[in-house]
């Protein structure tokens, strides 16, 4: 399937536990960011099922030996490994969150060239928009996600529609990591890497200390209001009691 001619899924909102977000709770001085949920992305889900899709077609298509079949698994498994170290990386580093992304896609594009040459090299259909399969192809793919959805297809699937169902995923997960990307970047550019948190979180630490000394100056200084008061309604009384004693 031609990039051009496939519409790209929508990945999940940013409300969802899968979305990059800042610690739970912003009020509490913190730099590190909070763990993502890479088994929740769905771009990782449909990158562990390529690998799985990927390693079922190689074993069953190509010929034991030939070299494609270590490069098409292993840039397989780079995809969705990359994803992976990413999302564990990011608690402390954006920028390696960002590289590690981007060799995930790296693989899934060096990936999708693999499928598009079996197929041209064989005479094989690629299924663009106006193949009767197209459409079909595309709302499946872009509704399931999981392993399990495709797997017992696998054994049944021709070479050109385990091929054409691979390019699907390929660009599925290349569109949906390239707008996580574009939340990535704009969550940077409003809170910063880790150096300007480590800042902020010191500086949010200083001022709630300040603001804390405050209060107490203000409540002993309050303390201090009320006794002085105590201490005159206790000389007056004191007072009176003495007046009393002298009628008497």
């Amino acid at each position: 399937m031609s990039p051009q001619n496939t519409r790209p899924m929508n990945p999940s909102s940013p409300s969802s536990p899968s979305s990059p977000s800042s610690p739970s709770n912003p009020s509490s001085p913190t730099f590190l960011r909070r763990q993502t949920k890479w088994e929740n992305l769905h771009f990782y889900q449909k990158a562990n099922t390529l690998y799985q899709l990927t390693f079922a077609f190689t074993q069953r298509f190509l010929v034991r030996g030939d070299r494609t079949i270590d490069q098409m698994v292993q840039a397989a498994r780079s995809g969705k490994q990359n994803i992976v170290e990413g999302a564990a990386d990011g608690v402390t580093s954006m920028e390696m969150e960002v590289k590690l992304m981007n060799v995930a896609r790296g693989s899934i594009k060096e990936l999708r060239e693999d499928y598009q040459d079996y197929l041209s090299s064989r005479g094989l259909e690629v299924w663009s928009a106006g193949h009767p399969r197209y459409e079909g192809m595309l709302r499946f793919c872009r509704s399931h996600d999981r392993q399990e959805d495709y797997q017992p297809f696998f054994p049944t699937w021709t070479d050109e529609e385990m091929a054409n169902t691979a390019l699907t995923l390929c660009h599925l997960i290349d569109r949906m990591m390239t707008t996580w990307q574009g939340r990535l970047e704009q969550e940077f550019v409003t809170e910063g890497g880790i150096r300007e948190r480590m800042t902020a979180a010191r500086l949010g630490y200083r001022t709630n200390q300040r603001e804390a000394l405050e209060n107490q100056q203000h409540e002993i200084e309050q303390l201090r209001k009320t006794i002085e008061q105590q201490q005159k309604t206790i000389e007056q009384l004191t007072r009176r009691v003495r007046e009393l004693e002298g009628l008497d």
